[in-house]
């Protein structure tokens, strides 16, 4: 694998892993706003970076559909309608630092930045698939398989799978974009075209989009077979040849909630008001709320939240939810920590261990953060 074309990035990331790039945007910065900047946005690499030349790029849909074709970039803008979505994507491995702390996992070490919210551009999936000849009642047991140019393991593209019901739902949203922020897709990003999985782990929003294939079962792709499940505490690396292929792929995210401000281990005036600011999210349900406790959980006051994304009043919203909580006077030392509801009362478990797996994946934990007051330092 040759890492030399790779594209410039910006000097201020936190670099989790060189090659592939993985790295995760400042706290600060992405908090600072509802739309993350293109170059604000969290990069997740399994590979090196396709560099392809969007004049001569097709893109092949075939498998059990009746009628396969091949598209061009071009063409896919003229003969399908654009829509814009505004969506979040994150890592499944979001905060995995934390679950490392408890014993360690296989992945990136990733804090709780691997998250960016943005507003795609581009035709919807299922008018693709409609042009192939799917119809959702006559594949409802299928699955879309998508094959990307980034080259990883086996020798072939990074791939996963969503279900027909998710690609054809006109309230699911699936996107093949090649618009980000009103801009051309850079290239970390996966230009020239990417599939954007509303409210689905970041993974299946496969970038350098080469194939879509149906088939009446998920991808065989390593990434959906092999990585990205979640296991029992007690699987580990001896034992998980017997969990594989019993354990679901992760699709949808769970409920979300994280402290950008302050950071951990931060040292504030604990004496004058301070704004703790932080997102939650949920799998295209409303948040509720966010509660935000000074005292590890003893006793929350609830957050102020800036709603996300209302869609045609059908509750879908994947968008995060930005929120602030104003103290007037912070103890020190003092343990922040917020966890979300969403709208179907989900919530997020209280205790990190009792979530612990393998990979390191889906840690939606209470946010636990310590700060001290400068004078103490």
């Amino acid at each position: 694998m040759s890492y030399n074309n790779e594209p410039k990035r910006r000097p201020d990331f936190t670099v989790n892993q060189q090659q592939p790039f993985n790295a995760e945007p400042p706290c600060d910065a992405l908090i600072r706003n509802y739309v993350t900047p293109n170059d604000y946005f969290y990069v997740r690499n399994h590979a090196p970076v396709p560099s392809l030349p969007g004049e001569s790029y097709r893109l092949m849909i075939g498998g059990d559909v009746p009628q396969p074709i091949s598209l061009s970039l071009s063409e896919l803008k003229s003969q399908f309608p654009k829509v814009q979505v505004m969506a979040t994507l994150m890592c499944a491995g979001n905060r995995r630092d934390e679950l490392n702390k408890i014993k360690t996992v296989k992945g990136v070490t990733w804090g709780p930045a691997a998250i960016s919210n943005g507003i795609w551009g581009g035709v919807p999936l299922r008018l693709v698939l409609h042009a192939a000849g799917i119809i959702e009642s006559n594949f409802r047991q299928y699955h879309v398989c998508f094959e990307g140019f980034d080259i990883c393991k086996d020798n072939t593209g990074y791939g996963s799978s969503i279900p027909i019901p998710k690609a054809m739902d006109p309230q699911g949203d699936v996107l093949l974009a090649y618009e980000m922020n009103g801009e051309e897709l850079p290239r970390d990003h996966g230009y020239p075209l990417r599939v954007v999985v509303p409210g689905y782990i970041g993974a299946r929003s496969v970038k350098w989009l080469k194939s879509i294939v149906v088939q009446k079962e998920e991808s065989t792709n390593y990434f959906q077979r092999r990585d990205y499940k979640l296991f029992l505490p007690q699987v580990n690396w001896d034992n998980v040849d017997q969990w594989w292929d019993k354990s679901p792929p992760i699709q949808e995210l769970s409920v979300q909630a994280a402290i950008l401000e302050p950071k951990n281990g931060a040292a504030i005036d604990t004496g004058s008001p301070y704004a703790i600011k932080g997102y939650a999210l949920s799998n295209g349900h409303r948040i509720a709320r966010v509660d935000v406790s000074l005292d590890n959980g003893v006793t929350w006051e609830p957050a102020t939240t800036i709603n996300g994304e209302i869609k045609d009043n059908t509750n879908r919203y994947w968008s995060w939810f930005l929120w602030t909580y104003t103290v007037r006077s912070m103890p020190s030392p003092c343990r922040i920590v917020c966890r979300a509801w969403d709208y179907a009362s989900n919530s997020m478990p209280g205790d990190a261990p009792s979530i612990w797996n393998l990979r390191g994946v889906m840690n939606n934990s209470w946010h636990r953060i310590d700060v001290v007051s400068k004078s103490k330092i």
